[in-house]
């Protein structure tokens, strides 16, 4: 009987693309973990108000939502 080998990849599987995309104050550089408030602005876009807990420094970031085809 034929040995079957499995292949397994040594790459490592990547995070979950919604951590890297967590900003950082542009003033004292501190991260943010959790948006203040959040909007739909339309079908697909959806804006955050971040607030920063170091220094009270306020800003607004849109993120594009992808619509996925179910088949």
């Amino acid at each position: 009987m034929p040995a079957i080998a499995e292949i397994l990849s040594t790459a490592a599987p990547s995070t979950d693309p919604r951590v890297c995309d967590l900003p950082t104050c542009p003033v004292c550089a501190d991260s943010m973990i959790a948006a203040e408030a959040s909007a739909f602005v339309s079908d697909n876009l959806i804006s955050y108000l971040w607030t920063c807990d170091t220094c009270g420094y306020g800003f607004v970031t849109k993120h594009s939502l992808k619509r996925f085809a179910c088949n």
